[in-house]
């Protein structure tokens, strides 16, 4: 088994302690508790710390204190940080927290990935980093981020956002849905689904409750591959033509094909696949629809098709992926003596 995977959890002064202390049952769970609970190894995904800016403990805004594992310039190495949310004003309090921004920074550079949870996302935005980049929060910070960040590209009708590395959720208890989402990315579906049912928590709300859906792809810093990306995240249902596309960004559909597999790690038509199951998968999860109908609400009218890209990316049909994933289906008989 690879290592376990780096996460920083970054905790601030007068701040929600369930942002901290939920993400880190979360990572904390991935590959342990399921597998506790049903008597076999335990398989740990995640090593989790938490890091306040001068290694102090921070006082929540009702008063519970919590102890660092470490200040942030102890933080060599981590392949995770996520940024926890503040009750007040974060935008007030960032002329005292400026260590903090060229810290991201650096971190980002150097590999990591960086998650901000409702006000946290100030923090992320802060940097930059986020310019030109989709990003959410929440909505009663919303309009005041605007007017701060206008270059972020703010979609507040998505709970969760990625882009390039970057995650952002919404309010305070999105927190959890961060988490599992982060799980599934960099463990797979069926980890999270294990942490999920084992804390007995809903699962990372859905397509159709707003999540923005991408496959993993490594940070670039190609702004026509980014929207390339993202036209093929918001139209992933619709048939798009691969000369089209390079047209309307000024290129050739060779140029486009070896610019999109040089950023994302993925040729154009395998991202488009991947965006497909990911929204089918989902669909499976939590409705009863035919195959025939999911298959035609992610973009493929012939359904034998869609079973054939479905099974190579998932390692099932559809069929069996919805009987192990989907939802139960409870018997209503009466009770007899």
């Amino acid at each position: 088994m690879n290592k376990p995977f780096k996460v920083t959890i970054v905790i601030l002064d007068n701040g929600f302690t369930s942002t901290a202390i939920g993400p880190m049952e979360v990572f904390y769970s991935a590959g342990r508790l399921m597998q506790a609970l049903l008597g076999e190894p335990e398989l740990p995904r995640f090593n989790v710390r938490m890091a306040s800016i001068d290694g102090k403990p921070v006082t929540s805004v009702y008063g519970i204190t919590l102890v660092p594992n470490c200040a942030l310039e102890d933080v060599e190495q981590t392949d995770l940080v996520l940024i926890t949310a503040s009750h007040s004003c974060l935008l007030e309090q960032i002329p005292c927290k400026t260590s903090i921004v060229p810290w991201l920074r650096t971190a980002h550079e150097r590999g990591s990935y960086l998650a901000g949870v409702c006000s946290g996302v100030a923090l992320v935005a802060e940097t930059g980093l986020l310019d030109d980049r989709r990003a959410t929060t929440h909505w009663g910070v919303a309009e005041m981020y605007r007017q701060r960040y206008p270059k972020v590209g703010w979609q507040l009708e998505h709970f969760i956002t990625e882009d390039a590395g970057l995650f952002c959720g919404g309010g305070v208890y999105a927190a959890i849905d961060l988490s599992l989402y982060l799980v599934e990315k960099f463990c797979g579906h069926e980890i999270a689904l294990e942490c999920a049912k084992s804390l007995m928590v809903t699962p990372p709300r859905s397509l159709q409750s707003g999540y923005a859906v991408a496959p993993l792809s490594r940070p670039h810093g190609d702004e026509k591959i980014k929207k390339i990306e993202y036209l093929l995240q918001s139209r992933f249902d619709q048939d798009i033509a691969l000369e089209t596309v390079a047209a309307e960004h000024a290129m050739s559909p060779r140029n486009l094909l070896r610019r999109f597999k040089a950023a994302t790690g993925h040729l154009p038509g395998e991202y488009l696949q991947l965006l497909r199951v990911t929204a089918a998968r989902q669909l499976l999860e939590r409705g009863r629809a035919p195959v025939q109908k999911v298959a035609s609400a992610v973009g493929y009218e012939d359904s034998a098709y869609f079973r054939g890209i479905f099974k190579r990316h998932t390692g099932m049909t559809p069929s069996e992926y919805r009987s192990r994933f989907g939802p139960l289906v409870i018997s209503s008989g009466e009770m007899r003596d």
